[in-house]
C-alpha cells in the first residue's frame, strides 16, 4: 500500500476511529458495527466503511467489526503499535505541560529529551527532563536517531528551529508555534495553532 496515495483527510479520521474502538474496548465491549462507531465519532456509517476499506476487508455484512482485530490494525496503519521517541524544542508554557502529559505513552509516543535556547532554563527540569541546549540538539538527535519532534517555540524562531530538525534527521513535526514552517517534502508538518482553531468555532456563536 503506498501511503501517499491515501488522502490525507481519511488519515485524519483514522486516529479518531482508533481512540472511539479503544474507548469500547475498555469497556470490554468485543464487537461493533460502522453505524455504532459513526454515532459515536459523529461521521457516517457509509464514510467509515470507506474509508476503513482503503486498508482492507476488515468487517463482515451483518457481524460488523472486531474490536480487537481493528484496533490492532488501525494502529499498525498508524505505526502506532510501536512507541516513537519524540524530541520537544522550546521549555516554555506548552512545553512544560506536554514534557508533563502522561497521555503520549499509551497512543504510541514518548517525549525523551527536551530542548531550549535560554540560558535560564537550560539544566533545569521540565517534567522529569533535564532541559537541554540547542546548540547540541542535531547531534543529540542524530545520536538518538530520533524522528518526530515537537515545537514549541516562538514563531520568530519556528523556521529556524524546523531547519535545524530537518538537519538532525526528523521526519515529523508537531508545530505549536502559530506560523508555517517550511520543510522538504519528505518532511510531514502538523500545525496545531489553538486560536487557530478558536477563531474558526467563534465563526459560529
Amino acid at each position: 500500500m503506498n501511503a501517499e496515495k491515501i488522502p490525507d483527510i481519511i488519515v485524519g479520521r483514522l486516529p479518531i476511529y482508533l481512540r472511539a474502538l479503544q474507548r469500547m474496548s475498555d469497556l470490554g465491549v468485543q464487537t461493533t458495527s460502522s453505524q455504532e462507531l459513526g454515532e459515536k465519532v459523529g461521521i457516517s456509517a457509509a464514510q467509515i466503511r470507506k474509508d476503513v476499506s482503503q486498508f482492507g476487508e476488515f468487517g463482515k455484512q451483518g457481524t460488523g467489526y472486531n474490536i480487537a482485530f481493528l484496533l490492532a490494525k488501525l494502529s499498525e496503519i498508524l505505526k502506532v503499535d510501536r512507541v516513537w521517541d519524540v524530541a520537544l524544542v522550546g521549555a516554555g508554557d506548552i512545553g512544560h505541560a506536554l514534557a508533563r502529559y502522561q497521555g503520549f505513552v499509551d497512543r504510541g509516543y514518548q517525549v525523551v529529551m527536551v530542548f531550549d535556547n535560554d540560558p535560564s532554563k537550560i539544566g533545569t527540569l521540565a517534567g522529569k527532563f533535564k532541559v537541554e541546549d540547542t546548540a547540541d540538539m542535531i547531534t543529540r538527535i542524530k545520536q538518538a536517531g530520533i524522528k518526530v519532534a515537537m515545537l514549541t517555540v516562538p514563531a520568530t524562531s519556528a523556521q529556524e528551529v524546523a531547519d535545524k530538525l530537518v538537519q538532525a534527521g526528523i521526519k515529523a513535526i508537531l508545530n505549536y508555534a502559530p506560523i508555517s514552517i517550511n520543510v522538504p517534502p519528505d518532511v510531514k508538518v502538523q500545525h496545531t495553532d489553538p486560536v487557530t482553531h478558536l477563531q474558526r468555532m467563534t465563526y459560529y456563536l
